[in-house]
């Protein structure tokens, strides 16, 4: 066992001060890359970090011909230090938006149309939203995933709703619902009135398929090279719409076919092997311009998504 920390509690500014030069060693690789940064030199850090050890009573890093390390501990107390830094930063951050009624626009942009069920929750978060700020003037639309990127990116936009197959740097990508797709074809196409034994490789081969119109994860990009794509469409209903007219297969979630599927005038070919996970995420970016409104929009979407629960 380790003997008792004699850092006071609650944490004193000293301590937070020798927390914060122990993260920057940490980050830095060592003391003397840490110098500039932290603007002491490397006698002075050795001192400080001497005494954090000496009030933590813990041995936190190895230094010597081998180079800078952290031991066990060490690596337990940065974790616990990050931590502890982005619970102030929360804090900070919360205490900057209380008494400010937040005004102005605030712009959700979906790359398709969401399911009845989606619809129901994303109408929950606009009403969560709209009680808790009332003056914020609500937009949203629809656009490509590419326009959405850029918008979020240049802070014309909030949130983003789109599958996440592809992140880019400075967007973070928060997972929103996972359903598996099936690849369909409507009651017109000569595969409808099949079993799904008859329907056979070389027939899948040659049959005209619609492309999702985006690079989509591995399992499905698999799926797809066994596939004769002639034609593209990547919004569903418009997809829907190209597998109607009886020319085309083409892979929908079961939540946005379900009518048709209960009509008869689309079925489901080969469901245990034609499939793959369709995932959509919740996109903002990472440093935004107004932080308070895209903190607003997804403390609306855990609420309303249930998103602290398995989708």
């Amino acid at each position: 066992m380790h003997p008792p920390s004699i850092i006071p509690r609650p944490i004193a500014e000293y301590d937070l001060r020798l927390l914060r030069i122990f993260v920057s060693v940490v980050e830095h690789g060592g003391f003397s890359a840490a110098e500039k940064a932290l603007g002491i030199t490397r006698s002075t850090i050795s001192v400080h970090m001497s005494n954090l050890e000496t009030r933590m009573k813990l041995k936190l890093c190895l230094r010597g011909r081998g180079g800078f390390s952290l031991t066990e501990d060490g690596q337990a107390v940065y974790r616990a230090v990050i931590s502890l830094f982005d619970s102030l930063n929360d804090f900070s951050l919360l205490v900057g938006t209380l008494g400010k009624e937040l005004s102005g626009e605030l712009v959700i942009l979906c790359a398709d149309q969401l399911d009845r069920k989606k619809q129901i929750k994303l109408a929950k978060t606009i009403e969560i939203i709209q009680i808790r700020s009332p003056n914020l003037h609500i937009t949203l639309d629809g656009d490509a995933i590419s326009n959405i990127e850029k918008l979020l990116l240049k802070d014309k936009a909030h949130i983003g709703i789109f599958p996440g197959y592809q992140p880019i740097e400075g967007l973070n990508y928060t997972p929103l619902s996972s359903e598996p797709i099936y690849l369909c074809c409507s009651k017109n196409h000569p595969f409808f009135n099949k079993v799904d034994t008859q329907i056979t490789v070389e027939d899948l081969a040659t049959a005209s398929t619609i492309h999702p119109g985006i690079d989509i994860q591995a399992e499905g990009r698999e799926q797809l090279k066994k596939l004769n794509l002639n034609a593209k469409a990547y919004q569903f209903d418009m997809r829907k719409t190209m597998i109607l007219s009886g020319r085309y297969l083409g892979y929908m979630p079961q939540s946005y076919i379900q009518e048709e599927l209960n009509r008869g005038e689309l079925r489901i070919i080969q469901p245990s092997t034609l499939t793959y996970q369709f995932d959509l995420s919740l996109v903002n970016k990472k440093n935004p311009r107004e932080t308070a409104k895209v903190d607003l929009l997804l403390n609306a979407f855990h609420r309303s998504f249930d998103l602290d629960k398995v989708n």
